[in-house]
């Protein structure tokens, strides 16, 4: 579809120096957009592909216009704004509503008339389905799960039981919720299995990436609150609380009954130990452990990045030396202390 610069303009807020009858139909790069296309600039390492940027329009700050070649639509937020165009430019594609022959619905399931059911779907007993959802091929819901309207689950994901998801969610394939937690008590004999009893509550506007693995509760439900995202390979442990429209990248990995607050952002692999509570609008640099609660706003990192092999061995030998320096160094305070009597 096409859409004017015009248009983009008053419906997402931008100064427009260029033609407003101008139309696009597509985003692209900076270096590989065409007269077709509308790119942006979010990034100065990328300001030497603008000048030279075949694309019909380009969305950036007030601070590179002077060196766009193209029409530009000046923003405060390049990226966001490049967002919401990119969602009008390629919509998600619409499926017709159904149930596919192949697919398994319980006879105490409740699938909506509008929702789409793709092959080899399994829909499980007392579990509903709402309005406008697509289930993708392979996916399987569990028992007692309910996904709301407008949500959008791709091929092979499983809900394992007692999973809700709200309104306009999105997960990935390969994504299993509900799974149980890893709750195990130590016997003379081994481990027993600990029963995990509760359920998974996701929030509204929530997407989850391939991969990704959240455990039922315990006893008390895991939950995800409203606008949450979490990356690919994200692993989220039971009990565990999120607050709304927080973000974890790949590879992060939440251990049991931990709060994390609002709007935190967690950089890849990120490590959080159980029992551990952060409050709202916390950054966690990437490698981070957090091993204790953080009771402030800001930014926490906490990781030694790679350097050459022999480095590393000769810095770990000085800090296993670090208990035998402080022995001397106590030692030398001691004996100041009686010299100075």
């Amino acid at each position: 579809m096409g859409i004017s610069l015009g248009e983009l303009a008053a419906r997402f807020g931008c100064e427009l120096i260029g033609d407003p009858s101008t139309t696009v139909s597509r985003v692209a790069t900076l270096s590989g957009a065409d007269a077709a296309s509308i790119s942006f600039l979010a990034n100065s390492n990328y300001r030497n592909e603008l000048r030279s940027t075949g694309a019909a329009a380009v969305i950036l700050g007030a601070e590179d216009a002077a060196e766009c070649p193209a029409a530009s639509l000046i923003a405060g937020d390049p990226y966001l704004v490049y967002a919401r165009v990119a969602d009008v430019l390629h919509p998600r594609a619409e499926h017709a509503p159904g149930v596919h022959p192949s697919a398994t619905i319980d006879g105490s399931a409740s699938v909506a008339a509008s929702a789409h059911v793709a092959a080899g779907v399994v829909v499980c007993a007392e579990s509903t389905i709402g309005d406008n959802v697509y289930v993708g091929p392979g996916t399987v819901i569990g028992p007692r799960c309910r996904v709301e309207r407008d949500t959008y689950l791709h091929a092979n994901v499983t809900f394992v039981q007692d999973v809700s998801i709200g309104s306009r969610g999105i997960v990935h394939s390969g994504a299993v919720l509900g799974s149980d937690g890893f709750g195990n008590a130590m016997s003379e004999d081994g481990w027993v299995k600990v029963p995990q009893l509760g359920g998974v509550i996701i929030g509204d506007d929530v997407e989850i990436g391939a991969n990704t693995t959240v455990d039922r509760g315990a006893i008390d439900d895991t939950i995800i609150g409203n606008g949450v995202r979490l990356d690919n390979l994200v692993q989220i442990a039971h009990n565990v609380r999120i607050g709304e429209h927080t973000a974890m990248a790949a590879l992060t990995g939440i251990s049991g009954s931990t709060t994390i607050g609002k709007r935190c952002m967690l950089a890849g692999r990120v490590g959080i130990v159980g029992h551990v509570s952060i409050c709202d609008d916390v950054v966690i640099g990437g490698a981070s452990v957090v091993s204790k609660d953080i009771a402030s706003p800001g930014y926490y990192s906490g990781s030694f990045p790679a350097e050459k092999d022999r480095d590393w061995k000769r810095r770990i030998a000085r800090f296993r030396r670090l208990e035998q320096l402080e022995r001397r160094v106590s030692d030398l305070e001691d004996a100041a202390g009686r010299d100075g009597e």
